[in-house]
């Protein structure tokens, strides 16, 4: 229901201005629809794995999994913070975070694990990995990024599109929550002791895998694989 003022202006303007408008607004969100499906499609994936895992081994590494699809107001406003041209190829080559998923496991060695189990599949491409888990940020943070490439196929053909998939373990997924919520209390002003205690909380959290990891081999025994790295 649009408001007097907006009914006046939306009046206001020329059949051909309007109709620039509804194409512009159809164009944004089959664009937006197209990293939705490729959200999707890596859940779907990931999700396969899982089911797996709990049918035909004794040990399933996916805790959680999660997503998020940035709002078009985040995406603008990343556009206008790294100087990116207002269009459809510059966002796609440029942005590639719009979706992104999270999955969350038990231990540091399942990480690893996981991404080359998701990244060995055939219409997976592999276009970024930032290891965080081998080389923690400086304030501690963890976790492995991966940027994918998966086809989301639609009436018009076949669309490559980017998908961030992170996986951590439930120790670091924690602390970056914790993390995430200090930063949005103090607006990203946070004071200087609680940066540190995040830091050290960071530190605790490490040892805590290595801990968790240690008791899970004394009784299961070592893995058929070890901590790795993915190739691009």
């Amino acid at each position: 229901m649009l408001t007097a003022r907006a009914q006046r202006t939306l009046e206001s303007i020329d059949g051909r201005t309007l109709d620039e408008m509804r194409a512009l607004r159809d164009d944004t969100e089959r664009f937006m629809l197209r990293y939705k499906f490729g959200m999707d499609e890596v859940i779907t994936k990931l999700s396969i794995l899982r089911e797996e895992f709990s049918q035909t081994h004794d040990y399933n590494p996916i805790e959680h999994i999660s997503s998020r699809l940035k709002s078009l107001d985040s995406v603008i406003a990343k556009m206008q913070r790294k100087g990116i041209e207002p269009t459809f190829d510059s966002i796609r080559e440029t942005i590639t975070d719009i979706a992104g998923v999270r999955v969350t496991c038990s231990f540091v060695t399942d990480a690893y694990r996981l991404a080359e189990l998701l990244t060995a599949q055939r219409d997976i491409r592999v276009l970024k990995v930032k290891d965080y888990i081998a080389e923690p940020k400086e304030n501690g943070y963890q976790s492995l990024h991966l940027i994918v490439e998966v086809p989301v196929f639609l009436s018009s053909g076949a669309h490559p599109v980017a998908v961030e998939v992170q996986i951590r373990t439930i120790a670091m997924d924690f602390w970056a929550s914790l993390e995430h919520k200090i930063y949005y209390k103090y607006d990203r002003q946070v004071p200087q002791e609680l940066l540190d205690g995040l830091t050290d909380a960071a530190h605790t959290a490490a040892e805590l895998d290595a801990r968790m990891e240690r008791l899970h081999r004394e009784v299961h025994g070592a893995p058929s694989y070890e901590r790795g790295r993915v190739a691009i």
